[in-house]
């Protein structure tokens, strides 16, 4: 996968999801490799390239303060967020960055609409946000085990109607929405890995010691809701695919790949905002001039 935009474009196409309908993820693979067969020191070497890209550009979004960049990761346990958040963005000048790692709300964030968490965590102009799980939890998680709607969530039972998940997805879509209008670019990733792969993973974290703090046996229960995660999935991707708001659904069996694409489609996503440093007008240069011989003096 050398660094080209047009080579890079046409790897993309085959993960970028822009219009829901139609889409079916078992037409995605998750061991896909777009034809690419890389040794793991091809892979590293590819990837420092992508991330020094990533940095110049950073650097000039957060300069020219007008685009924010908010890349939202959801996946199914053990699929590699964490890795590919570490990997990709370590290149990155951390004071441009704003990571966010959700988890279960708390009675505060209850006490909101289910927006509201992420809206306050949402990046400023020249930042770029960086999402671990998301609102989209609120449609697959809670859509999972509707029993955290009845037993946690405070809505009015009136508003508890057969429609609810598809009402959060219009909700999700129509924010994702405002905030391309608002000069945010929205940047959705689908970590896809296959249930063969998550077991291998799990033992994995079994049997190596260092790995142990990663298990929990809530994981392996979850398993068995495996059928049900993918069609809600399936579901919200149908639902708020665009492209304003693309999901990027990427094979997750291959870390190495994984973390390519995730590079490659924030790289392609940077290139196209016309990034550059603040250009002066004559007087901030005459200034800059004057200071300049003030110096030299």
């Amino acid at each position: 996968m050398p660094w080209d935009g047009n080579r890079l474009r046409g790897i993309l196409s085959r993960f970028r999801v822009e219009a829901g309908k139609g889409f079916r993820l078992k037409d995605h693979d998750p061991a896909d490799t777009a034809g690419l067969a890389l040794e793991k020191r091809e892979a590293r070497e590819l990837l420092a390239r992508g991330r020094e890209m990533l940095a110049e550009m950073q650097d000039m979004l957060y300069a020219q303060d007008r685009w924010a960049v908010l890349c939202i990761f959801q996946a199914m346990d053990a699929a590699g967020k964490d890795g590919a958040i570490k990997h990709v963005f370590s290149g990155v000048n951390p004071q441009g960055c704003h990571v966010v790692s959700f988890k279960a709300p708390g009675p505060t964030e209850l006490d909101h609409d289910f927006l509201w968490r992420h809206a306050v965590a949402l990046p400023a102009r020249g930042m770029i946000g960086i999402h671990n799980r998301s609102w989209y939890e609120e449609v697959l998680v809670v859509r999972v085990h509707p029993e955290i709607l009845e037993r946690r969530q405070k809505l009015p039972p009136r508003l508890v109607t057969s429609r609810i998940w598809e009402e959060r997805l219009e909700d999700i879509a129509a924010f994702e929405r405002y905030l391309a209008r608002q000069g945010v670019v929205v940047l959705k990733f689908f970590l896809h890995l296959s249930a063969e792969e998550q077991r291998r993973r799990f033992l994995k974290r079994i049997e190596e010691p260092e790995k142990h703090w990663k298990f929990s046996a809530a994981d392996v229960a979850e398993r068995r809701h495996w059928d049900a995660y993918q069609e809600a999935y399936e579901q919200a991707i149908r639902a708020t695919a665009a492209p304003h708001a693309p999901w990027y659904v990427v094979p997750a069996d291959n870390k190495w790949f994984t973390r390519l694409v995730v590079a490659a489609a924030l790289a392609m996503a940077m290139q196209d905002l016309d990034l550059h440093y603040p250009r002066l007008g004559a007087a901030a240069l005459a200034e800059l001039e004057e200071a300049r011989r003030a110096l030299e003096r």
